[in-house]
């Protein structure tokens, strides 16, 4: 990125505080990364580290991580925060699982967000990375434009290595994209985790104002890069969170995980969404710089970390039928859901019919 304007960045005084929110459970290698990449635009910085109720299999007996993700936490805290922006949140035991209204993580992430006392507050999985410029540009949009309340982004999905993206009709679905940045301040309060939803002192959804959406976001070509499905322990770990959390709905995971990830069976659902069409494509662009890093550190054998072996991936990844394959899916689903909408449309005069009927009852 341009150097003086990234100069110029970090002697302007004048840009809002933000507050940096993020929930922890079997960070490492991310997590010095992580902060390093956020560090430079960060107010403060609330890491709340452990799991829930239902997170027994991957955590210590007293509800913390098994991988040195609390010890690097403090570390870092020692080492690389000269300005005292790290506040590191833990508990005696496990977080509650469960807010009020039935979803998950919500505690973790009020507790945060009720210490946070930035002008905004931006939430961030550990393994969520965004570029230096994009960074610089998206403060500059909240200096120049107070009235934001909500931005959100599209997301960059990593898999098995930086060079393949899981990409799939449930990523392109999500127009609106993943709920991140919230403006804060007094009498607001973070409602729940699943959707990230922040309202305001009168109880109202951020989103209602000023919400610049995923697919804003990405026409000015910024986007989040999330590399959750990198590493195979990192699939190993969710697999089991997952079907301990919602062992109803995700019944077939484990054998999604075994048949297309840690085995390339079937190419076309290699998203852990796993009853939706997905599939790979190469990537060719440039990844946020403490990746980069990250990256190297690993080759280098700096840090270790088992990498997945993608011979099966490079068998397929360039064939034409595996293309043409993914063109038939990608027209297919606009198709269906045409075809969906079409019999719900052509099933409202009996639906009128039978509502009618109850009320002449």
């Amino acid at each position: 990125m341009d150097v003086n304007k990234k100069r110029d960045f970090m002697l302007n005084k004048e840009f809002p505080k933000i507050t940096f929110g993020i929930i922890v459970l079997n960070g490492d290698p991310f997590v010095r990364y992580c902060l390093r990449s956020i560090y430079p635009y960060a107010y403060e910085i609330i890491v709340v580290e452990g799991g829930h109720e239902d997170a027994h299999s991957v955590c210590t007996p007293d509800g913390h991580s098994v991988d040195g993700t609390l010890e690097t936490l403090y570390k870092f805290k020692k080492e690389e925060d000269p300005e005292n922006k790290l506040k590191i949140i833990v508990k005696d035991g496990f977080w509650q699982k469960t807010d009020e209204l039935g979803n998950d993580r919500t505690h973790q992430s009020r507790a945060y967000a009720e210490l946070a006392t930035g002008d905004y507050l931006w939430q961030v999985d550990i393994d969520e990375f965004y570029k230096e410029e994009d960074m610089i540009e998206i403060t500059t949009m909240l200096q120049n434009d107070p009235s934001i309340t909500t931005i959100s982004f599209h997301q960059k999905s990593f898999w098995g290595s930086i060079n393949y993206i899981s990409d799939g009709i449930y990523l392109r679905k999500n127009r609106i994209g993943w709920h991140r940045i919230f403006k804060w301040q007094n009498g607001y309060s973070y409602l729940t985790h699943e959707p990230p939803t922040v309202i305001n002192e009168k109880g109202v959804d951020l989103r209602d104002f000023h919400w610049i959406n995923g697919r804003q976001m990405a026409m000015k070509g910024i986007f989040m890069y999330h590399y959750s499905l990198l590493f195979p322990w990192q699939v190993e770990r969710k697999v089991k969170v997952y079907l301990d959390e919602k062992p109803k709905y995700l019944t077939q995971l484990n054998e999604w995980a075994e048949n297309n990830y840690f085995k390339l069976n079937n190419p076309y659902r290699v998203h852990n969404i796993y009853w939706i069409p997905s599939w790979l494509i190469r990537f060719k662009g440039d990844h946020p710089k403490q990746i980069t890093l990250m990256m190297k550190d690993i080759q280098e054998e700096k840090i270790k970390v088992t990498l997945r072996k993608n011979d099966d991936v490079e068998a397929i990844i360039d064939l034409n039928t595996y293309k043409f394959n993914i063109f038939l899916i990608k027209i297919q689903s606009p198709l269906k859901d045409a075809l969906f909408h079409l019999k719900r449309i052509k099933n409202i005069p009996n639906r009128i019919r039978k509502i009618r009927a109850k009320v002449n009852q």
